[in-house]
């Protein structure tokens, strides 16, 4: 296999992987915190935060530099509209998702507290439930317009 066709598979897999976890994590912490369950959002806001280090944060470089490698190696200008239009729409997917992090790492450790302590999520927690989710939208919206971008790459201008 040549390093450009490695450079690719590493790339789709790295994107479906980044995309697959973030929609897996998104509908299961989504209807957790719709349960009422401390204990379940308890459990998934967790494995959330975990998944997001173990599979995301990775991906999260992986598709950078294979992505900008192949551009690179196929003869592609960064500035090739399709191309800068798919890197601002990745560092906005990317803008949004550090704060998600942060508010998954907090849901968490309240989520933890209060099922340890047997009492209810604080006010605090859905508080950053609707700001978590705000994030994810545009996020994932973003993400998707980059799949589009990276597949179809029109001709958008010039």
């Amino acid at each position: 296999m040549n390093t450009y066709l490695l450079l690719k598979t590493l790339h789709i897999l790295s994107s479906v992987l980044l995309v697959g976890t973030g929609l897996g994590s998104a509908f299961y912490m989504f209807f957790a915190n719709r349960s009422g369950s401390v204990p379940a959002q308890a459990v998934v806001s967790r494995l959330v935060v975990r998944a997001d280090w173990w599979f995301t944060t990775p991906c999260i470089f992986i598709q950078p530099i294979t992505g900008i490698a192949m551009a690179y190696m196929a003869g592609y200008p960064l500035s090739t509209p399709w191309l800068a239009l798919s890197l601002g729409l990745y560092v906005l997917a990317g803008i949004c998702w550090l704060p998600v992090v942060w508010l998954q790492i907090r849901m968490a450790a309240m989520a933890n507290e209060a099922h340890t302590q047997n009492q209810t999520l604080p006010q605090l927690y859905q508080q950053y439930q609707l700001r978590w989710e705000s994030l994810g939208y545009p996020a994932f919206i973003a993400m998707a317009g980059t799949y589009y971008l990276m597949v179809n790459k029109p001709v958008l201008w010039g």
